[in-house]
C-alpha cells in the first residue's frame, strides 16, 4: 500500500506531446462565455489564507488588496450569476479530486479525467472552475486544523480526519510543507497568468494577431500542468489524513512537488512574456486611441476657450489647478474665460532674465487699459516623467514660481501627458521656452510668440502669427530696431544725428585698441562717435571682468549689468527665430541677413563692430579687418570727404577682403543624435546644446 501511495504522485515529466493529444481530444467547448475574474480572486484569497497556516512556513500574506477586492466583487450581482452557474461543476469535481485521491489509481488518470468532466469549459474556465474545486477542499482541511484548538466542534472534526496527529508531526513534514506552499503558489501565478490571457480586449488585439497566436497555442499545456499541480496538492492533503502508513516524511513526494512548482514555473516564465507583449501591444492602441481622442477634443472649435484649456489641464484630486502669482491663491480655469491667454511653455524652471523680462512686459500690459492689450499669462512647467519627482525638483520649482505674478499651473503633474506629446508633436517644444497663443474661443493664433515679444514687447498685441508678419513688413534694419531699450543714451545721439558704433568680442587686447583707434579717427574725420560696447552671447564672467575694466578705463559706453547684455543677444536670435517661421532666409530677405552676420560676428574668435548713421548708413566688420581699416584711414580719407565717412569706410573694407574673411555661427538649437545634457568639465553646470554653421572651414 505504501508503494502504491508513492506511485501515484511519481509524475513522469517526459512525453509531453502524447499526454497533450489525450488533453486536447476532451476539449469541446460550448461557446458559452464566463468572466473568472470575480471567482478567481475568491481562489486567492481562500489559498493566501491557507497558506499562511502552513506549520513552519516562511510564506506571508503576498496577496495584497484582495479582500477590497473581493468585498467590491462579492456584492456585484453578474459575479453571483457566475457562480450560480458553475458551483455544480465546482462541487463535482471537488468530489472527484477529493474520492479519486482517496481511491486507488493515479495522479495522471485523475488529471485525465476532471479535463473529461470539464470538456465544455473553455481552457481559463477549466483551470479556474479545477482551482476553486481544490480551494474548497484545502481550506476546508486549514480551517479545521486552525480551529480545533479552541473551537469543539472543530476539535471533534479534526480528531476524525487525525489532524491532531498530523499537527504533532508537522516538523518532521516541514519539507513537504514548504514544496506545498511554493507549488500551490506557482500555481496561482501561472493560472492568473492565463486568465488575463483570456480576457485580453479583442478590440485591441487580435486574435491573429502573432503574440497572441503564440500565447494562445501555449495555454493548453499551461492549463494541463497546472491541473495536474491541483491533483498533486490533493494527493498530499489526502496522505496527511491517512493514519495507515508513515509516509508523511516521504522526501520523494517532496521533491516531486518541488518538480512540479519549477515545470510551473518555467511554463509562466515563457506565458507570461507573451502576455506583457501583448499587453504592451494593446497599451500602445489604447494610448493612440485616447490621444487620438485627445487631438479631437482640442481641435474642435469651441465657444470660448475653457473647454480647450480643461483638455489640457486635468486637476488633481478635483483641486483647482491654477495659482494665481499676484494673490498667492488657487483658482480654476474659469478664471481665464473669453480672455487671450498665452500659454509659456518650459522645462521645470525658467531663468531669472527670462523671468525678469516677462514680468516687466506683463506688468507694463496690465496697466494698459482694457482691450488695448490685456492678456493673461500661464506658466506650464513641463515635467520629464521618466525622471522620479523629488524634493529638489519641488525646491527649484517653487522657487521660480515665486518669483511669478502670473498664472502658473500649480504642479506639473497636472497637465496631461497626452497634452505633453501633442505640445512636442504640434508645438514643437523641445526644451527651448515657447509662448503658445490661444485666443478667446480657444483657438491656436500663433504656436511660438516668444520671438515676437522679445522683439516688440506689448507692441506686438495680440500676438498671433499674422500681426508678426503684418510688423516685418513695417520693419527696416535700423539701429533703434537692434538695440530697442537696452541703453536710453542712444535715442539721444541717434536724434543729434551722431555715429552709433556697437562692438562686441571677448578680447580686451584688440577692445583697447579699436576703441583708441576708432575715437581717433572719428577725430580726423570730424564726425561725432559715440561707442557702445555689447559683449557676446551667453554673457559669462569674463564679459563682466571686460565690462568693467572697459568702464574703469573710460573706452566707452558699457551696459550696465550681464542681464542687458543677455537680452540684447536674446532679441537678435528672436528675430532669427521669427524670421525662419515666417519663410525667410538671407537669399529672399535683407533683414535676415544683417541679422545672420550678426550672429556670424558673435561666433568668431575674434572682436567685431557695426557703426550707423541715420536711418540707413551703416558699416559692419570683423575685428581685425575694422582696425585694419581705421588704422589705414589716411588711405581713404580723401573718398570719405567726398562720399561720406560710412560709405568710404564700405569701400575700403571691400579691398581688403579676402575669402578667409568667411564666417562660422554657432546657435543655440538641438540636431542630431548628440547628448542632450552635458556639463562644464570646469564648473560642473549644465552646459547649452548648439548648431554651428561654417563656411570655409579648412580656415579654421
Amino acid at each position: 500500500m505504501q508503494q502504491a501511495r508513492g506511485d501515484r504522485i511519481l509524475f513522469s515529466m517526459a512525453d509531453d506531446n502524447v499526454m497533450m493529444d489525450r488533453i486536447l481530444s476532451t476539449h469541446s467547448p460550448d461557446g458559452h462565455k464566463f468572466h473568472v475574474q470575480p471567482l478567481f480572486l475568491i481562489i486567492e484569497d481562500v489559498m493566501d489564507h491557507a497558506n499562511a497556516l502552513l506549520p513552519g512556513s516562511i510564506l506571508s500574506t503576498t496577496l495584497q488588496g484582495t479582500q477590497a477586492q473581493l468585498d467590491e466583487k462579492a456584492l456585484n450581482s453578474s459575479f453571483s450569476g457566475i457562480l450560480k452557474l458553475l458551483a455544480p461543476t465546482i462541487k463535482k469535481i471537488s468530489r472527484e479530486i477529493s474520492c479519486k485521491s482517496s481511491a486507488e489509481g493515479d495522479a495522471q488518470a485523475t488529471t485525465v479525467s476532471l479535463f473529461k468532466t470539464l470538456s465544455n469549459y473553455s481552457w481559463d474556465v477549466k483551470v479556474v472552475v479545477a482551482l476553486a474545486a481544490f480551494a474548497v477542499f484545502y481550506g476546508e482541511f486549514w480551517l479545521v486544523a486552525q480551529l480545533y484548538p479552541t473551537n469543539p466542534l472543530a476539535n471533534s472534526v479534526a480528531h476524525l480526519k487525525q489532524l491532531p496527529n498530523i499537527m504533532e508531526r508537522a516538523e518532521s513534514s516541514k519539507p513537504k510543507f514548504e514544496s506545498l506552499g511554493k507549488l500551490i503558489k506557482a500555481v496561482l501565478v501561472l493560472t492568473k497568468c492565463i486568465v488575463k490571457l483570456t480576457s485580453l480586449p479583442s478590440q485591441y488585439i487580435s486574435s491573429d494577431n502573432p503574440e497572441m497566436v503564440t500565447a494562445t497555442a501555449r495555454i493548453p499545456i499551461a492549463v494541463y500542468w497546472t491541473i495536474r499541480s491541483i491533483v498533486a496538492c490533493a494527493f498530499i492533503i489526502i496522505t496527511l489524513t491517512d493514519t495507515s502508513n508513515e509516509y508523511i516524511a516521504s522526501t520523494t513526494e517532496a521533491w516531486e512537488l518541488y518538480s512540479l512548482a519549477r515545470k510551473v514555473d518555467n511554463i509562466h516564465t515563457h506565458l507570461s512574456k507573451q502576455l506583457s507583449l501583448c499587453q504592451q501591444q494593446i497599451a500602445l492602441k489604447k494610448h493612440d486611441e485616447a490621444y487620438r481622442t485627445f487631438v479631437r477634443l482640442l481641435e474642435t472649435p469651441h465657444f470660448d476657450n475653457t473647454k480647450f484649456l480643461k483638455t489640457l489641464i486635468y486637476p488633481k484630486d478635483d483641486q483647482l489647478p491654477l495659482f494665481e502669482g499676484h494673490t498667492r491663491r488657487r483658482v480654476s480655469i474659469e478664471t481665464l474665460r473669453n480672455k487671450l491667454v498665452l500659454l509659456l511653455l518650459t522645462e521645470n524652471d525658467m531663468s531669472q532674465e527670462e523671468i525678469a523680462l516677462f514680468d516687466s512686459m506683463y506688468r507694463e500690459a496690465k496697466q494698459i487699459p482694457f482691450g488695448v492689450s490685456h492678456y493673461e499669462v500661464v506658466w506650464l512647467p513641463i515635467m520629464d516623467r521618466s525622471v522620479p519627482w523629488n524634493e529638489e525638483k519641488q525646491k527649484l520649482l517653487e522657487n521660480t514660481q515665486n518669483l511669478m505674478p502670473w498664472l502658473f499651473l500649480y504642479h506639473p503633474s497636472m497637465l496631461d501627458p497626452l497634452a505633453i506629446k501633442y505640445m512636442k508633436d504640434n508645438w514643437h517644444f523641445t526644451k527651448k521656452s515657447i509662448v503658445v497663443v490661444v485666443d478667446p474661443q480657444g483657438k491656436v493664433v500663433n504656436l511660438n510668440a516668444l520671438h515676437m515679444m522679445w522683439i516688440w514687447g506689448n507692441f506686438a498685441y495680440p500676438f498671433t502669427s499674422l500681426r508678426e508678419e503684418r510688423l516685418w513688413e513695417e520693419e527696416s534694419w535700423r539701429i533703434d530696431l537692434l538695440v530697442d531699450s537696452i541703453e536710453p543714451m542712444i535715442f539721444q545721439w541717434i536724434s543729434e544725428r551722431k555715429y552709433i558704433c556697437l562692438y562686441g568680442g571677448d578680447d580686451i587686447d584688440w577692445i583697447r585698441r579699436f576703441t583708441a583707434t576708432a575715437q581717433a579717427v572719428a577725430r580726423a574725420a570730424n564726425i561725432h562717435l559715440e561707442m557702445l560696447y555689447v559683449g557676446k552671447s551667453n554673457p559669462t564672467g569674463k564679459i563682466r571682468k571686460i565690462n568693467n575694466i572697459i568702464d574703469a578705463e573710460n573706452l566707452s559706453l558699457v551696459l550696465p549689468d550681464l542681464d542687458l547684455i543677455w537680452y540684447f543677444w536674446s532679441r537678435i536670435e528672436s528675430m532669427w527665430h521669427s524670421k525662419v517661421q515666417h519663410g525667410k532666409s538671407v537669399e529672399n530677405d535683407e533683414i535676415m541677413k544683417e541679422i545672420m552676420m550678426l550672429l556670424y560676428f558673435d561666433g568668431c574668435d575674434q572682436g567685431w563692430a557695426v557703426i550707423f548713421w541715420g536711418e540707413k548708413d551703416m558699416a559692419k566688420a570683423k575685428g581685425e579687418m575694422f582696425l585694419e581699416s581705421l588704422s589705414e584711414f589716411d588711405k581713404w580719407k580723401h573718398d570719405s570727404e567726398e562720399k561720406g565717412f560710412l560709405p568710404a569706410l564700405n569701400d575700403y573694407f571691400k579691398k581688403l577682403y579676402t575669402p578667409h574673411h568667411c564666417h562660422r555661427f554657432t546657435f543655440p538649437g538641438s540636431t542630431g543624435s548628440v547628448e542632450d545634457k552635458m556639463v562644464c568639465a570646469e564648473c560642473g553646470r549644465p552646459m547649452e546644446k548648439s548648431t554651428m554653421y561654417t563656411c570655409c572651414t579648412n580656415k579654421y
